[in-house]
């Protein structure tokens, strides 16, 4: 009895391409008669057997696909399950260093960020509370009340402006650890330079608003460079979530001090906390990823990755002409002035009743 084998190389040659849900022919009773010569009864079911063994091939093929997807698919989870802690802001991976997880490196350069960002904004909410047993303490009128309040924004202009040139300079670590140091200092000396004289408790006013004014630029440029492009938006609403968390503490906790403690209470509280905040952010925080000791290569890698490939030169600041020409310039200007219009606002009705 003859027997008929496909070879394979005519099987991979076969220009048939029927798809696998076709009949399997050998398994019909009629395929499997034979000629009186040996072979089969028509070239109709030789092709037919033909198409049964291009179809056995398929089916071998596309089992064989089918794994190789599988086991790709298996790779990349594997491969997303060892990256993926990288890419997440809160946990970090050790990856080449060693086993284990850790806090991701610019995780805690954002949340040192808030907490500084926290306290700028408590120092702030301290003298706006403060300021009713002063002028109650040393008989201010109503309008000096309103130049003591405005005495904050005379530094804060200047250093608004000129906050950013310092940073694209000197870096964003270093100014920010400045007008922090600087800041806790005037608030220190508030107590004092009230119960002194008018003069110097606008003096330290002033100068504790020229300190405060480079908290914003430093952020910005700080967060930029620690934090590829998807991830940004994130760290700068964590950074002014800490901002406005500093209203919460500041007008909860300056009551009750002020109540135990005396006038002077969160002046030195907040004080404290601003000097124990810069002696960490010294030795924790660089201005660059690429100048820290303690971050995983794998996270540096997603840092670079995720940043423009823009040039930086450093040292050279932008036309103003050029600044001003900008549509999103002139956005920012406004969206800053309504918001300080309306809380100017706020402010009258809260002198008003």
């Amino acid at each position: 009895m003859m027997a008929c084998v496909t070879p394979p190389k005519l099987r991979l040659q076969s220009t048939y391409s029927n798809p696998p849900h076709l009949p399997k022919f050998h398994s019909n009773p009629i395929i499997n008669r034979k000629s009186h010569l040996g072979g089969f009864k028509s070239k109709k079911w030789r092709n037919l057997l033909w198409a049964d063994g291009e179809n056995q091939y398929m089916r071998k093929e596309s089992c064989c696909v089918k794994n190789d997807i599988k086991h790709q698919r298996g790779c990349e989870a594997v491969k997303c399950a060892a990256e993926g802690i990288d890419r997440c802001m809160f946990v970090g991976s050790r990856g080449e260093e060693g086993g284990g997880s850790m806090v991701a490196e610019r995780f805690m350069v954002v949340a040192l960020m808030a907490g500084i960002m926290c306290l700028c904004n408590a120092d702030r909410v301290v003298m706006s509370v403060a300021i009713v047993p002063l002028a109650a303490k040393h008989g201010w009128s109503s309008s000096f009340l309103g130049i003591v309040q405005s005495s904050f924004l005379w530094g804060y202009i200047f250093s608004s402006v000129i906050g950013g040139a310092l940073v694209d300079k000197y870096g964003g670590k270093r100014v920010i650890a400045w007008g922090a140091a600087l800041w806790s200092l005037a608030t220190l000396l508030t107590p004092w330079a009230a119960n002194h004289s008018t003069g110097s408790l606008l003096a330290v006013r002033a100068f504790f608003g020229l300190a405060e004014g480079v908290a914003l630029p430093s952020m910005n440029t700080l967060l930029s460079r620690w934090f590829p492009s998807q991830e940004r938006a994130s760290a700068v609403g964590i950074a002014m979530g800490g901002f406005h968390l500093g209203n919460v503490v500041g007008l909860i906790l300056t009551p009750l001090l002020m109540s135990s403690i005396g006038i002077s209470g969160p002046f030195v509280l907040f004080s404290s906390l601003g000097f124990l905040w810069l002696m960490t952010w010294s030795y924790r925080v660089t201005n660059d990823p690429l100048e820290s000791n303690s971050i995983s290569k794998s996270e540096l890698r997603l840092i670079l990755a995720g940043k423009s490939d823009c040039q930086v030169v450093k040292g050279k600041l932008p036309p103003l002409r050029l600044l001003l020409s900008k549509l999103p310039t002139w956005a920012i200007i406004f969206a800053n002035i309504t918001n300080n219009w309306v809380r100017f606002l706020f402010s009258l009705l809260s002198f008003r009743f």
